[in-house]
């Protein structure tokens, strides 16, 4: 399995980016917003993967965060739900947005990604709340920034941890409010770890 790719951008487009690693360029299909995170062409980029083989292709995607790649994997789990769909839907939303429309049922914000319809967005939203614990944000919660940030690195180290999504985020907006905005990654996995009466 291909966790992870660390190289040079060779080449991006509106749908892939093509990363050279010691002399092989892996072409990786992403989401519109992970591919706007990765900077010019020639830089250095670090993107978390997600190989997905079948009997006619084996096909890569690459994400922004850890957080993103866990939705991926959600999304797919969906019947009706391919790669190119899910990347669809992460262009339009973040994984914390996800987060919130899941928990509320807005069907109407999934279905606004190409190739999703209401009958689909329906199912999603039905599936992934079953799959999520069905665990509702409160008012006023302020859901973590993913993209490289601290708050979304303790997001993706819970849900590495088995957290559920909807768990860690609810977890890590308390521990972001409370240690505020300048919070170390290790301070804020400690005491998200505490709001969620998990042993540290």
């Amino acid at each position: 399995m291909i966790a992870r790719l660390t190289g040079v951008l060779a080449e991006s487009a509106a749908d892939h980016a093509v990363i050279d690693v010691g002399g092989v360029g892996y072409l990786v299909w992403m989401s519109t917003r992970a591919l706007a995170a990765l900077g010019p062409v020639g830089g250095q980029v670090m993107v978390f993967t997600e190989l997905q083989v079948r009997e006619d292709a084996m096909t890569l995607y690459g994400f922004a965060s850890g957080a993103e790649r866990d939705w991926f994997r959600l999304l797919t789990s969906v019947q009706g739900v391919g790669g190119r769909v899910a990347l669809a839907i992460l262009s339009v939303l973040e994984p914390v947005e996800l987060v919130r429309a899941v928990a509320a049922g807005d069907k109407a914000m999934v279905a606004r990604a190409n190739g999703v319809g209401p009958k689909l967005a329906i199912r999603i939203i039905t599936e992934l709340k079953d799959k999520t614990g069905g665990i509702v944000l409160g008012p006023g919660i302020t859901a973590p920034q993913v993209k490289g940030s601290a708050a979304g690195d303790a997001l993706s180290a819970l849900a590495n941890l088995g957290f559920r999504p909807v768990e860690a985020s609810a977890a890590v907006t308390a521990a972001e409010e409370e240690l505020g905005p300048g919070a170390t990654l290790d301070a804020l996995v400690r005491l998200a770890l505490k709001k969620a009466a998990r042993p540290v």
